[in-house]
């Protein structure tokens, strides 16, 4: 559907192409962000953004070089959805295939860009390979040497195709060679203020969004940080759990929630059939945006800004083929990484920005030029909302992203088991089980490309403030309660605790965007002025395991300790499972964007 433009919008419009009066529709069958859901996508309603900061990004008049760069070289065809996170590679191919003088053709490979949106035609173009691979041909020219998902929607993904490759033979199956980049904060979980403030408020509550895929993840995490129980039968309502619509597409979540979409859904505890209304959403870019200007009054819960390292843009390709082309793998890996380098000079970023508004045949390049940054503008309710976010990967933050940099946890092998085992618990029947990380994974090129040539910058991580003392709570995240087992009267862990305490490490390196206060407490056996120091102890003994165990996913100020002792029993100190209760360690998670 169209949504009329705003008189700004004309005008700044109007500036950069005379006599245009209007932007065009969505085209029939592309979407913004379509694949992050597993089948085919609707058409998009037309969404016109604010002006903001247009005027000035303009990349209207940059002149894209359509010249073929390296024709004599095998062409390598590589699918993907629109999406940001992907800027660096555009650079660096150039244009839909790789353009003369790119950083492409620089290492010898002819890359071509192909938009799909849809995850189970990728699954087909990786068969397609295989098939045509096994038939004889060296470099098939059908399907698809690589494609680009999300990493924490990897495990149902390679799930599904890998069953249907190992028919072809084990070594015809697919794994992930490197990463593009992530989202930033253009994912997320929307709901109303008061789920915000309180999460335990959003018990009860309805969601729109595609189940079993990344936005959904967001909520699952932040259920799970929470303590909330998730309702995964989206035809029955639990009054006790966060409970879900089903939507056909992001957009249509956004839709969901903007008509007042409700559902007649039985009562889990009663039995009874009760109506109710889509409260929140899961969405992306422009699907926040719908909600945003056609109705407002919920905001940004949580999202991949602070759960930044759950949504990594990684590239996944053939097995055999891979091991037979290793040179134009890493050729490709190191344009990509290159480029990631180049466009962070503003220059080189609006070009990226006009090569993906032609690649994606999406938009313009100021569009994407736009919402490579986060945006916060005033929703139809006069709120203030957060709109898009992502950033690209250079050679340092894939090392730092596969654990290969020193003093690195494997943040990809965490995000892949952990969503991995969510899905599985919500959904046994579907995803009975998935491949472990370690099969789907091959961090051999990057690392042999480090080797080659160690990085010259940093990777971009989270910076913390050693010296702010206490999150504001208007900005926390989470809090959880974690029963991390440790001696009697001591700060030592017991046996029992090391998978509670990696299950820990696992979640908290995801949610590598937030600061982590870690609350000590204990029960009420010994003196006052006792049990408060053990509390502070067994508090410091876990931000000490978690700071040896990744410093990189741990820098300086990114931990803080509270001790409270037995001040703050959450159960009567009356039995022995009372006080098990109460010698606790709390964790919560809160945005760095406001510090006191």
């Amino acid at each position: 559907m169209a949504v009329k433009l705003t008189p700004l919008a004309k005008l700044l419009i109007t500036l950069v192409v005379l006599g245009a009066v209007g932007a065009g529709i969505y085209s029939q069958r592309d979407k913004l962000f379509p694949g992050k859901k597993p089948q085919t996508v609707s058409v998009p309603p037309k969404v016109d953004l604010d002006g903001s900061g247009s005027a000035t990004a303009s990349t209207a008049k940059i002149t894209l070089n359509e010249k073929p760069g390296c024709a004599d070289k095998p062409e390598v065809r590589l699918y993907h959805w629109a999406w940001n996170a992907q800027m660096g590679m555009m650079y660096a191919t150039g244009g839909k295939q790789a353009a003369e003088g790119s950083l492409m053709c620089k290492h010898g490979v002819n890359l071509k860009l192909v938009r799909e949106d849809s995850t189970d035609q990728m699954q087909s173009l990786l068969l397609a390979f295989a098939e045509d691979l096994k038939s004889g041909s060296k470099n098939p020219s059908k399907g698809a040497h690589f494609i680009i998902i999300m990493g924490d929607g990897g495990a149902a993904f390679f799930k599904a195709i890998n069953d249907r490759l190992d028919k072809l033979g084990k070594e015809y199956e697919v794994e992930v060679v490197g990463s593009a980049g992530f989202s930033r904060g253009e994912d997320k979980f929307m709901g109303p203020q008061q789920w915000k403030d309180n999460p335990q408020s959003a018990r009860g509550g309805l969601v729109a969004g595609v189940l079993r895929d990344g936005d959904w993840n967001i909520a699952m995490k932040w259920l799970g940080d929470n303590g909330i129980p998730n309702n995964p039968d989206e035809t029955t309502f639990d009054p006790n759990a966060l409970n879900w619509v089903n939507s056909s597409d992001y957009i249509d979540a956004a839709q969901k929630y903007v008509t007042g979409y409700c559902a007649d859904l039985k009562n889990t505890k009663t039995g009874s059939k009760d109506k109710h209304c889509v409260q929140g959403i899961v969405t992306w870019t422009p699907g926040d945006v719908t909600a945003a200007e056609n109705k407002g009054g919920i905001v940004s819960i949580v999202s991949t800004r602070e759960y930044r390292s759950q949504m990594p843009a990684v590239i996944i390709g053939n097995k055999k083929w891979i091991n037979a082309n290793r040179d134009t793998v890493k050729g490709m890996l190191a344009a990509i990484f290159e480029g990631a380098d180049a466009v962070k000079d503003e220059a080189n970023l609006k070009k990226a920005a006009a090569i993906s508004a032609a690649v994606y045949n999406e938009k313009d390049g100021d569009y994407w030029y736009k919402y490579f940054s986060p945006q916060s503008v005033k929703d139809k309710a006069g709120i203030t909302v957060d709109l898009g976010g992502s950033a690209v990967s250079n050679l340092a933050d894939n090392l730092l992203l596969f654990g290969l940099s020193q003093g690195a946890k494997n943040a990809f092998a965490a995000t892949y088991t952990t969503f991995g085992n969510v899905v599985k618990s919500q959904y046994p029947d579907l995803v009975p089980s998935f491949p472990p990380v370690g099969d789907i994974s091959d961090t051999s090129f990057v690392a042999e490309l480090a080797k080659a040539e160690a990085p010259t910058t940093k990777p971009d991580v989270q910076k913390f403030d050693p010296t702010a003392v206490k999150q504001q709570a208007a900005v926390v995240v989470s809090r959880k309660n974690w029963n991390i087992a440790f001696d009697s009267g001591k700060a030592s862990f017991t046996g029992q605790a090391e998978t509670t305490l990696k299950t820990l490490l696992n979640d908290l390196v995801i949610a590598s965007g937030t600061t982590v206060e870690i609350h000590g407490h204990t029960d009420n056996a010994g003196s006052p002025e006792g049990n408060m120091k053990l509390s502070e102890d067994r508090a410091f003994a876990v931000k000490q395991w978690l700071e040896a165990q990744a410093p990189q996913n741990f820098p300086e100020g990114r931990v803080k300790v509270f001790s409270h002792g037995q001040t703050q029993p959450v159960v009567p100190n009356s039995n022995a499972e009372g006080k098990a209760k109460n010698r606790r360690v709390e964790i919560v998670l809160g945005s760095t964007s406001s510090q006191i």
